[in-house]
Order: structure tokens, then sequence, then C-alpha cells
């Protein structure tokens, strides 16, 4: 299990990285669309659509990100959809991890679907407009991921039940703690000063999402990336509630050893365009 873990993530690296760091945002642009395509075929999957229709869904979603980029929509100013994008994870999350998969299974499979759709494809205009701001500023969105989810392992694998008596959500995701959450929200802030202070006056134009933040104020800075780790907590945890409703215990079977492509992006898709919105605004 371990060596095809391995496997998968270095074929993933030898893909992505090559394209992140091409030239233009292109290479980024097209490898960004197949994952968001395979992530809206799993979404349709989840929802029990057949096979035609998952994907013919995968399909419709590449092609929504395809006229936004032929229409220019990646050269707009988005701020409206940031917001509206962000406020909507933000409301719909809390409603969603309140209510359970009670909640969940009672909207409409095709309101959800179209929900999902809506996601996806909004996920893929931020990663691009965030790689199209500069290399530094979207490896420090994806690491803020990549530092909450590691933190919090580690945090809970090794304090996990020895100051707060409850888990975090037991019906949804029995393994995480709270303590996990702290460790996860040590970890993005420790990361945002290391960051920051690693920039020069040199990278003014290459400047991270932790530089933009502190602009504002340090304590503002401080109080964004906490707020981004939680909002990839609710990002992990509404992936689960849905896998959990669909009974699945992975997204799919595309990423051997990982799961499926929403299974790895899971707490993106909030957190990309929250990002996008407080770096605009």
């Amino acid at each position: 299990m371990l060596k095809q873990r391995v496997i998968t993530a270095l074929v993933l690296l030898g893909i992505l990285l090559p394209a992140v760091f091409y030239p233009q945002p292109a290479a980024f642009a097209v490898v960004a669309l197949v994952l968001i395509a395979a992530g809206a075929w799993e979404w349709a999957r989840l929802n029990q659509y057949g096979a035609t229709v998952a994907v013919s869904i995968g399909v419709l979603c590449a092609a929504m990100c395809a006229a936004s980029w032929y229409g220019g929509v990646l050269y707009m100013q988005l701020k409206l959809v940031w917001i509206i994008a962000g406020s909507a994870w933000v409301l719909l999350g809390a409603w969603l991890l309140r209510g359970g998969s009670g909640t969940w299974l009672r909207v409409p499979r095709a309101v959800r679907l179209v929900g999902g759709v809506v996601a996806l494809w909004v996920a893929w205009l931020a990663v691009i407009q965030a790689r199209m701001v500069g290399i530094n500023f979207l490896f420090s969105v994806l690491v803020l991921v990549w530092i909450a989810d590691i933190f919090a392992y580690f945090a809970g694998r090794a304090m996990g039940g020895r100051f707060f008596v409850n888990k975090l959500a037991p019906s949804i995701s029995p393994g995480k703690t709270w303590e996990g959450v702290c460790g996860g929200m040590v970890g993005v802030v420790v990361c945002a000063f290391v960051w920051r202070g690693l920039e020069g006056a040199d990278m003014a134009g290459q400047i991270s999402l932790y530089g933009r933040l502190s602009l504002v104020s340090t304590v503002f800075m401080v109080l964004a990336v906490l707020f981004l780790a939680s909002m990839s907590v609710v990002g992990d945890l509404v992936e689960s509630l849905f896998k959990r409703s669909a009974g699945v215990k992975d997204s799919s079977n595309l990423l051997p050893g990982h799961g499926g492509v929403l299974d790895r992006v899971d707490a993106l898709l909030p957190i990309l365009p929250l990002s996008m919105m407080l770096a605009t605004l």
C-alpha cells in the first residue's frame, strides 16, 4: 500500500511540477482541468448516477472550464465570485456538518449534483488565477492546506484524547480529534511567519498569500490563516460526510493508494476561493 502511494505521488508530482513551473499558466490550466473533470465524474458517482451520466458530467465540467478560459473569464476580476463561493462554503459547510447525513440526503439529488459541479468549476477558476498571480502565491495556498493536514495528523496521533474528551466529528470521521485541529492551526501560523520572513524585497512581484495578508497587519494575517485552516477541516469533513452518505470509503480508485481526486482536493475546494477572496479584497 505504501509503495503504491509513493509511486502514485511521484507520478503526480512528475506531471504537476513541470506544469506549474512552465512559463505560461496554460500548461497548469490544462492539467488542473483534467483533474477537475475527473472530480466531477467522481461527484456524479457519489450521487448514485450511472456511468453514462457520470462521464457526461465530467465532460460538462471540463467544457465549463474551457468555455471560461476561451471567453476570457480567467482574466477578469472575480471578487464577487470569490465572496459568494466563500460565503457559501462557510454557511453551507456549517449547515451540513450540523445536520449530518440526514440533512444532506434530504437535498434533491439534482441540486446536489449541480452544486458540486459549480464548486469544482469555481475551484478551477481560483487555482488558475492563483497561478496567474504567481508561483509563490499558488504554493503558499497549497502548502497551507498541506501543513494543516500534516500537523493535524501528527498532533492527533501524539496527543489525541489528552485534552478534549470528545472527538471532532465522531459520526462523520471518527479518527479526527480536536487536538489534531489545534496542531494544524499551530502549524499554519508557524508556516505563515516563516514564509513571510523568507520573502525579500525582490519578491514584490511574487508575493505570497501570507505577504498579502500581512500588508493589512500581522494580526490580520494570523486570524486569516487560522480561518483558512479551519475551513480546510470543513472541506475534509464535508467530503467525508458525502462518502459516508454514499456508503463508500473513497471517491474512486483513480489514484492508486490515494483514492480519488476528490479525496486529494477536498480541503482545497473551500480554501481556493476563500484565499482569492482575502487576497483580492
